[in-house]
């Protein structure tokens, strides 16, 4: 039977060629020269550095084209409050990855209100779909593709036939 599973990654390779060349653009831009602005990765938590806030809003905007660039989906980031003392402001973005167990369970909620011809199944951080015809997968992953309720980006791999 024909399946595939339904996931939330991201590539950690391509996360770090952003951060680095978010970084040079920054240490290349006139409005940042004299600053010690810089993004930092640590795992799954990209940490700005800047002036002010205005800085560390113009350094997400930078962050965010890189990304894109590489083909990261930006809504996989959780932005979070900036903090500072004196002179530096900082500010941590968090990287989601993997599907929640709300998340699996809206997308299967999704497949089971669409009446296709399919099985979903929850397996940790993935969801299995298996069913009979390749057309009804694609389906899927059509209907999936167009739903505004998962606010995480969604991969589908390991297409079998």
């Amino acid at each position: 039977m024909p399946s595939f599973d339904i996931v939330s990654e991201v590539d950690k390779h391509e996360l770090t060629n952003a951060v680095d060349q978010a970084n040079r653009e920054v240490s290349n831009r006139f409005d940042f020269r004299g600053t010690d602005a810089r993004v930092e990765q640590s795992e799954k938590v990209l940490t700005m550095h800047a002036d002010s806030d205005f800085q560390l809003d113009q350094l997400q905007d930078i962050l965010r084209m890189k990304l894109v660039k590489r083909g990261i989906e930006v809504s996989c980031l959780e932005v979070k409050d900036s903090v500072g003392n004196g002179k530096m402001r900082k500010q941590d973005i968090l990287v989601r990855e993997g599907l929640d167990k709300d998340a699996s369970r809206i997308i299967v909620k999704e497949i089971k209100n669409s009446k296709s011809k399919v099985q979903a199944a929850i397996q940790g951080e993935t969801v299995r779909v298996t069913g009979k015809k390749r057309d009804d997968l694609q389906g899927v992953m059509a209907l999936l593709r167009d739903n505004d309720k998962i606010e995480m980006p969604l991969q589908f791999n390991n297409f079998r036939d």
